[in-house]
This record gives structure tokens, C-alpha cells and sequence, in this order.
């Protein structure tokens, strides 16, 4: 696709912020018009301001990315406006954590609204025009890139709803590569599935909407926000890093993008429980002491 930059259209969710701001820059260095959509308006203006001194023509569209039409009027502003994209980044993403019988209807309504419907409403809402371009043009090239996580091919205990929607885009995901392959040999489809990356998604309760606002956290909730929050601003692997990984995919057409590849040990150890079958193995295997500690936080009275 590297041919493919200069005079391209990218079309990022979670712009603002994150792997979506790394992109977009990256996008921008590279002579693409960029589409930058984001829940936060104010964080968006500042970074839609930002891109635009790189030299980029930019779209800023604030969304909520759960909401099937307003992603609609998304692809409708950016066929107006650009045309067809040739790299959407469904990026936007929340993070929330728990035991998960203690995730309310509120929780899941949210997180699954965005992690999941939000990828799901991009892919349905760009793959058409895409696929209508190719057939247009069979020189053309296009790249849909969904966010998922390590989440996505684990099951870390005291975060299952983050888990269940993550494991979803992975399956959306997977599907869209092979149902594509079916139709076109122009498109294709990767999943990002990154683990801990400095980024703000330990802090994703700020753009939560009034309607769908947290109860009063459980004791598990706040153990979870402590854990993810410490492992997140920990992270070593930068979101540069990680955009990087993800142009470099596309260059590549290689599907699955992984901002640590040493956690895939993990990752086989499940399959190996499924294959096997045994138990899901112990997580904390390798780090008696932190599960230990977990265990005795949650069992205290």
C-alpha cells in the first residue's frame, strides 16, 4: 500500500488521543488527507490543529462511535468531503475492569457499545464504498485496521467485560479478512492487538455519557482501575511504536499487529488448555506474588 500514501484518505476514530493521534500523524507525514474522529471535542480541535501543521488537509468529525448514525454520517462527511478511504482505523476504544457478575447493565451497554458496535458500524458503513472502489479500480488498495487487544486472545481475570469485547473484534475481525477474501483481492483486513501502551484508556470514564454513568465503583472495580492504570503508564512500547506497527502491517498485508509479541507465550499457553483440554491455566504462573495479592484484596471483608 506504500504507493498507496501519498494523496490517500485515512479515516481514524480516537484520533484525539493514542494510537488514533500516532496515526494520524503518521498519516499526515505521509501526504494523506485525514478524517479524524473523536468523542472528545476539545482534545479533537487540539489535535485536528496539530495535524494540520503537518501539512495534512484534515476532516475533524466528533462522534460517539456506539451511535450507528452518527458513524453513518461519518462515511457520508468523508465521501463528501475526500471520497472513498483508502486506510479506516477503527480505533476508538474504552477500557473498564471487575469482577465480572459485578458489571452492571450500564457497564456493558457502554463498553461493548463502543469496543465492539463502534468497530462494527466502521467496517459496515466503509467496506461498501471501498469494495465499490476496487471494482472501479483494480489498481486501487485499501486497509481496514481494527483495534482490538491482547484481551482479545486472553482472558485476564477482573476485566471480562473489556475481555468479552475485545475477544469480539477479534472474531469481527478474522471474519472480515476471510469474507473479503471471498469478494476482492484489493481490500483487506488486519486486527491491532496491543498490550500495555501508555495511553489514556485508564482514564476512558471521562467521555462515559450521562446516561449510561457508573454506579458507585465496586471493590473489584477499584482494584481493576489501580491495576490497569499502574500497567498502562508502565508500558515501555510506545502508541508511536504501535502506529508504526500498524503502517508497517499494512505494507506488509500482514494481519494480526502486535505491540509485544513475547505475550503471545500466553496466548499459546490458552490454546494449549483448549486443545489439550485442560483448566484455563493459572495467569499469574510467571507472578505468584501479584495474583496472591489480588486474591487477598478480593477475598477481604
Amino acid at each position: 500500500m506504500s504507493s498507496n500514501y501519498a494523496g490517500g484518505i485515512a479515516v481514524i476514530t480516537g484520533a484525539a488521543s493514542g494510537f488514533g493521534l500516532q496515526a494520524s500523524r503518521l498519516a499526515a507525514q505521509r501526504g494523506m488527507k485525514v478524517v479524524m474522529a473523536d468523542v472528545q471535542a476539545d482534545a479533537l480541535a487540539i489535535s485536528v490543529r496539530e495535524i494540520e501543521g503537518l501539512g495534512a488537509q484534515v476532516l475533524p468529525f466528533q462522534l460517539d462511535v456506539s451511535r450507528a448514525v452518527e458513524v453513518e454520517a461519518l462515511a457520508e462527511a468523508t465521501l463528501k468531503r475526500f471520497g472513498t478511504p483508502t486506510f479506516v482505523f477503527n480505533n476508538a476504544g474504552v477500557g473498564a475492569g471487575g469482577l465480572i457478575w459485578e458489571t452492571s447493565a450500564r457497564d456493558w451497554e457502554w463498553v461493548i457499545g463502543v469496543n465492539l458496535m463502534g468497530v462494527a458500524h466502521g467496517v459496515r458503513v466503509f467496506t461498501p464504498p471501498m469494495l465499490a472502489q476496487a471494482r472501479r479500480d483494480p489498481g486501487w488498495r485499501g486497509h481496514i485496521v481494527n483495534t482490538a487487544s491482547m484481551a482479545g486472545l486472553l482472558n485476564p481475570p477482573n476485566m471480562g467485560v473489556y475481555n468479552v469485547s475485545k475477544h469480539a473484534v477479534v472474531s469481527l475481525s478474522e471474519t472480515l479478512y476471510q469474507d473479503l477474501a471471498l469478494v476482492t483481492d484489493n481490500v483487506h483486513a488486519h486486527v491491532l492487538c496491543p498490550f500495555f501502551v501508555p495511553t489514556a484508556i485508564h482514564q476512558s470514564d471521562r467521555n462515559r455519557p450521562p446516561e449510561l454513568a457508573a454506579a458507585k465503583p465496586t471493590q473489584s472495580q477499584l482494584i481493576g482501575q489501580a491495576m490497569s492504570e499502574k500497567a498502562v503508564t508502565s508500558g515501555k512500547v510506545t502508541a508511536a511504536d504501535v502506529a508504526a506497527k500498524v503502517f508497517e502491517a499494512m505494507d506488509a498485508n500482514r494481519f494480526y499487529i502486535y505491540s509485544h509479541p513475547k505475550a503471545l507465550a500466553t496466548v499459546q499457553m490458552r490454546l494449549e488448555d483448549i486443545m489439550t483440554p485442560r483448566n484455563p491455566s493459572d495467569p499469574f504462573r510467571d507472578r505468584p506474588e501479584v495474583g496472591a495479592e489480588l486474591r487477598k484484596q478480593l477475598r477481604a471483608d
